[in-house]
């Protein structure tokens, strides 16, 4: 719960690096607060429907969903440019994954990496600290 306070806490920073730690428990806690938000969308009824071919159609998420993943966007880019930062990449590197399935696998690939020795040019190791 404290790597997700942490990075909530630094919800703009774009700045610096963050371990695999932080940042994975980070997603483990905001993919838990979505799927509760999905949940209750669901068991209260504020999932979005549609009509299709005479049948009532839920697409299984509502208000609540989308407003958990807004206010998370930001908090949530910046953990990614801040990994990317550790393993010494740029945090545009995160646009690759617009490229179809290759970039997606890349961009996780890079996630799970191991933090970069010592300082880089995003300064210094974050695990040396821990």
């Amino acid at each position: 719960m404290k790597w997700y306070l942490k990075i909530m806490a630094q919800y703009v920073n774009f700045s610096g690096r963050a371990r695999r730690t932080e940042y994975w428990m980070f997603v483990l806690f905001y993919s838990l607060i979505l799927f509760a938000a999905l949940i209750l969308d669901n068991i209260l009824g504020f999932d979005f429907k549609y009509e299709m071919m005479g049948q009532t159609v839920s697409t299984g998420y509502g208000w609540g969903y989308l407003l958990v993943a807004a206010l998370h966007f930001l908090p949530a880019l910046g953990a990614v440019v801040r990994r990317l930062h550790d393993v010494g990449k740029s945090g545009w590197m995160y646009l690759i994954i617009l490229i179809p399935l290759i970039g997606v696998i890349w961009l996780l690939v890079l996630l799970v990496k191991d933090s970069q020795d010592g300082e880089n040019k995003y300064g210094p190791n974050p695990k040396a600290s821990a």
